[in-house]
């Protein structure tokens, strides 16, 4: 087993599509190019299926909660036990050693993985896992009903796997993201927050998916959840420009991740980043509905995200809802403000022009 090392620049090319089928506008998925360096440590093991299935029972061997869900189908996970069982190779498992626990988390093969799982255990899903579409002599047949011979052939099959770890830099798991990125796609490149709930379980992404569900934001967004996780993105960026809009830092997606990473705001932080966010999307609901923030057709995410920044600030300066009237006659005004909506359709994740779209709209509610 031969470790190595590497250090080289990485582009990343940040060229996520803007997602207008949902209607939803979100110029900062097109910012420009950025860079990286890290150290990573890389290297290759072969584990029988055996120690395979008894990791992922122990989770040292760990599939995201929230990852991507299982999508193969019987006969799908039936062929790879199958190439198994004939001896065949498989494609291989991409792992990341966790440096402080030593577990590793699956970047790619899950559905490997979980065909392997499923079959130890003989329920595939909310059925009893009988192999289909194999061969004759294993048509039917449960891990179970498989001759001793064949059982340990199958245990003593080879998956290799591909580790890497990132030795530098320490404070941050950004090669993790990338590499989730350009891997674990299936086909179809996950989208910045699938990836988010892969990496970074915790407090800030439970209160996420907990807020997502609210009322208020599904009558603006709209009752069906985005397939791609966008409106679980929105929910983050308005949190993240609660707590840590002073210190943001373009890209943006960089700093959504760092963000969702954060674990250290204690309870009562964390509810208090939740009550800004009921009361100011229940205001916003209660005036415009599924109308906020699209002064287009689109849902447009940097008036959005402004016009949070702006609510909070005015719940931060009183708990006193503010007059429908009122909101509604400032929300108008700052709609019309030329200044505010450049801000808005151009360079929206730049420094700059984040900072002069909140100030417009914190000055626009405060008085209110």
């Amino acid at each position: 087993m031969t470790k190595r090392k590497t250090q080289q620049p990485v582009e990343i090319e940040d060229d996520y599509d803007i997602d207008l089928r949902n209607n939803i506008d979100d110029e900062s998925e097109v910012e420009g190019t950025g860079s990286a360096q890290f150290t990573i440590t890389s290297y290759g093991a072969d584990y029988p299926v055996e120690t395979i299935v008894k990791r992922l029972s122990q989770d040292t061997f760990h599939v995201p909660t929230f990852q991507r869900q299982f999508v193969w189908s019987q006969r799908h996970a039936s062929r790879f036990i199958e190439s198994l069982l004939m001896g065949l190779p498989v494609p291989g498992i991409f792992l990341y050693r966790e440096s402080s626990t030593s577990r590793h988390l699956v970047v790619d093969g899950q559905q490997r993985l979980r065909t392997l799982q499923y079959f130890y255990s003989g329920t595939f899903l909310d059925r009893p896992f009988k192999l289909v579409g194999v061969r004759d002599e294993w048509e039917g047949k449960t891990y179970g009903d498989l001759r001793s011979t064949e059982q340990l052939k199958l245990d003593d099959a080879i998956v290799h796997a591909t580790i890497f770890q990132q030795d530098e830099p320490k404070d941050n798991l950004k090669s993790l993201y990338f590499v989730f990125e350009r891997i674990n796609s299936g086909g179809m490149r996950l989208s910045p927050q699938e990836i988010r709930n892969c990496i970074s379980e915790g407090p800030i992404l439970d209160a996420v998916r907990e807020l997502n569900e609210n009322p208020d934001w599904r009558g603006i967004f709209g009752e069906s959840h985005n397939k791609r996780l966008k409106d679980q993105e929105l929910v983050l960026r308005a949190l993240a420009m609660f707590a840590w809009r002073d210190d943001y830092r373009s890209p943006m997606r960089e700093f959504l991740n760092e963000f969702a990473s954060y674990k250290d705001f204690s309870r009562k932080e964390l509810d208090q980043l939740k009550r800004l966010f009921v009361d100011s999307i229940r205001i916003l609901n209660e005036c415009f509905g599924s109308k906020a923030c699209r002064p287009s057709r689109a849902l447009n995410v940097a008036v959005f995200e402004a016009v949070m920044v702006g609510l909070s600030n005015r719940f931060e300066l009183s708990k006193a809802a503010p007059d429908p009237k009122k909101f509604v006659s400032a929300y108008d005004r700052l709609l019309k403000n030329k200044d505010f909506l450049k801000a808005c359709e151009r360079a929206t994740a730049r420094e700059d022009t984040l900072t002069a779209r909140q100030q417009l709209a914190i000055g626009a509610f405060k008085g209110i």
